[in-house]
């Protein structure tokens, strides 16, 4: 049977430097079967991955992302400011740039990417759906972002690309759950939330329940905790999203079967879980 995936966050910031070539090769190794990055545009326009609209927090720079160049972002050191469990600074001085989505694109061929839009609007959402038409991308790639405007110009750019449900979208969702009215047929084709926002707890047996009922997978961030891993998978989670992909994969593997790696086979492997769950009477 088909098992859920595993989504290396930012390629597994725990354990390397986040969003660079070192994380993303690193949380594959260790059996996460996707990869979650985040984006921006650079002054001239390239897609660029890292999370912060600032340099400041994990690299050597300062200042904006947007105030400068893809090749100037590629020889800042993305690994200048990671630190180790003891204090120190391994990556510090080893060529670590911030990567282009282009490159992050060919270097990990056929393997399953949520892509994270930091930007409202049409401009970032338009250029990252090219960099994953030129890749030939289109069915390993999932979008996301806080930001409807950036959610709605997806879809209307490229509908073959599914995209997560924004804000706005998860907390109606969540309130249909509640009082169990169907979801309907929406423009989000995914959930990519967190357990918790505040104090609303989002993630639930009935949460899940729901969303499959309307034919949409679950994926969770950030999980970093086996338990917290063992019970979203006991309760029918379809991906888990985390900062430390080794302790993700050994969890998922308890669940046996080959990765889904499709939108249809992660549909095929979410409906099993469901028909298993209804067979053990959960509700």
């Amino acid at each position: 049977m088909p098992r859920p995936l595993v989504y290396a966050h930012r390629g597994g910031s725990a354990l390397r430097p986040e969003n660079t070539h070192a994380a993303f090769e690193h949380g594959l190794s260790l059996g996460a079967d996707g990869l979650e990055l985040d984006v921006h545009l650079s002054r001239d326009g390239g897609v660029i991955v890292h999370h912060d609209v600032t340099l400041d927090r994990t690299t050597n720079g300062r200042g904006a992302i947007a105030s400068l160049t893809a090749a100037e972002l590629a020889g800042v050191d993305a690994g200048f400011r990671f630190t180790a469990p003891d204090g120190g600074f391994p990556f510090r001085g080893r060529q670590i740039g911030v990567p282009l989505l282009r490159d992050v694109l060919a270097r990990y061929p056929g393997v399953p990417l949520i892509i994270e839009l930091k930007q409202p609007g049409e401009d970032l959402a338009r250029r990252t759906i090219e960099e994953v038409r030129l890749a030939n991308a289109v069915d390993r790639v999932v979008l996301g972002s806080f930001y409807y405007s950036a959610l709605r110009a997806a879809r209307r750019c490229e509908p073959r690309i599914p995209t997560g449900a924004a804000r706005e979208e998860t907390r109606w969702a969540l309130y249909r759950s509640w009082v169990r009215w169907p979801l309907g047929r929406p423009a989000y084709r995914e959930f990519q939330v967190p357990e918790r926002s505040g104090r609303t707890v989002i993630v639930t047996p009935q949460f899940i329940n729901h969303a499959h009922g309307a034919g949409l997978p679950v994926k969770v961030w950030t999980v970093n905790d086996r338990a917290d891993v063992d019970r979203l998978l006991a309760w029918g989670a379809d991906a888990i999203i985390s900062d430390r992909p080794d302790v993700a994969a050994a969890a998922v593997r308890a669940h046996a079967g080959p990765p889904p790696t499709t939108h249809a086979e992660m549909a095929e492997a979410r409906d099993q879980r469901a028909r298993r769950r209804e067979g053990h009477g959960e509700h």
